[in-house]
């Protein structure tokens, strides 16, 4: 199955990873801000729900908000010109405290992946933990993105996990990308941890049948 540009089912809280990630083609945000921390993803003083729900109206709460709750006119995610479930951002995404929390947000807020020139790494994991995929590119692709979605806000973008590359659709340029083996298993087949070994449980009781105890 093929992500696409529909927003996704809700959280379960019961479960890490969601659905399916193949190939992935989308119009995406522009966050063109370098060392985005993960205080400003989702602020401290939302952190005390327990359910992964919800997060996603708190994202990057303090930049989207005024104090009286009224939308910051200038801030990208209030701009409808712009939507996607990409979002792209400055260099050093993720940086700063390793709440799972930041994932959470982004995720619940209906993207499936973010671009950077550079993540942190526990951002990194967590976001792989639970369906978001990190695409790292070089700084000048980032650019050429970021340009191309400033000339023209419906630049699409396709993601394409097995093979492992991002094009800008528009142009045809691409880069490929990394992403650790197990991880990249466990998104195709919309695996969290849990479903890999349960995957796995015909192979491991085998194992175990042929042990000599």
């Amino acid at each position: 199955m093929k992500a696409d540009s529909r927003q996704p089912k809700a959280n379960s809280p019961n479960k890490m990873a969601y659905d399916k990630f193949t190939i992935l083609k989308s119009t995406a945000v522009p966050l063109p801000i370098e060392n985005v921390d993960t205080d400003q993803i989702i602020p401290a003083r939302f952190l005390k729900a327990t359910k992964r729900e919800g997060f996603g109206d708190n994202l990057f709460r303090d930049w989207r908000f005024n104090g009286d709750d009224t939308p910051k006119q200038d801030f990208v995610l209030n701009n409808p010109i712009y939507s996607g479930k990409i979002l792209v951002g400055g260099r050093n995404f993720g940086s700063g405290s390793s709440r799972e929390h930041a994932a959470w947000a982004i995720y619940d807020y209906g993207f499936r992946c973010v671009v950077s020139s550079f993540f942190a790494d526990i951002f990194k994991g967590n976001s792989l933990n639970i369906g978001i995929l990190p695409v790292q590119v070089s700084e000048s692709f980032l650019d050429k993105i970021f340009q191309a979605i400033e000339a023209n806000p419906e630049t699409e973008l396709e993601i394409n996990l097995p093979e492992q590359t991002i094009t800008l659709l528009a142009t045809g340029e691409k880069e490929s990308f990394d992403i650790n083996g197990y991880k990249k298993h466990n998104m195709i087949n919309g695996f969290d941890d849990i479903d890999y070994l349960q995957a796995m449980k015909g192979e491991i009781k085998e194992f175990e049948a042929a042990r000599i105890y």
